[in-house]
């Protein structure tokens, strides 16, 4: 995905808002899809693959196999903390995907390994974990890229 995409870090995006009592902002209508996994889910699935007895070197895809929508993250973001509801603001990017999901059909049949951390438990975390960074509500580093595009221009 490109750097400049406003979903490339847009859980971090929208948890910054939250924390400053702002409502998200969601590009396009909210409908894009991704694959959000809990970072012990990434951990336990690494664990698994170290670990496996097969010599040599496999590729697995480390995704919860259960997509939500970008409106879905950040209004489980703002409920979580009480904070406003999400506006959708129509505005798009130039290069920004659609859907972007991936199957963990592999690394489940063949190390046996399942996500445990279900989407809104992990948006219930993410929202309420001290964050990290440049200061309140504001991560260390972010670019937002490009300028937005409302639609029409």
């Amino acid at each position: 995905m490109p750097y400049e995409s406003p979903y490339s870090g847009v859980a971090s995006v929208f948890r910054s808002a939250v924390a400053r009592g702002e409502a998200p902002r969601v590009f396009e209508d909210g409908g894009p899809r991704r694959d959000f996994v809990h970072v012990a889910d990434v951990a336990s699935a690494n664990v698994a693959a170290v670990e496996r007895d097969e010599p040599g070197f496999r590729a697995f895809n480390v995704a919860s196999g259960e997509p939500h929508t970008i409106g879905e993250l950040a209004a489980g973001l703002a409920s979580a903390v009480g904070a406003p509801e999400p506006v959708v603001t129509g505005e798009y990017r130039i290069g920004d995907v659609r859907h972007i999901v991936a199957s963990p059909r592999r690394l489940m049949d063949e190390l046996g390994w399942r996500p445990e951390v279900g989407f809104a438990r992990g948006m219930k975390e993410f929202a309420a974990a001290p964050m990290r960074g440049g200061g309140e509500g504001e991560p260390e580093t972010y670019s937002r890229g490009p300028a937005p595009r409302s639609p029409g221009t």
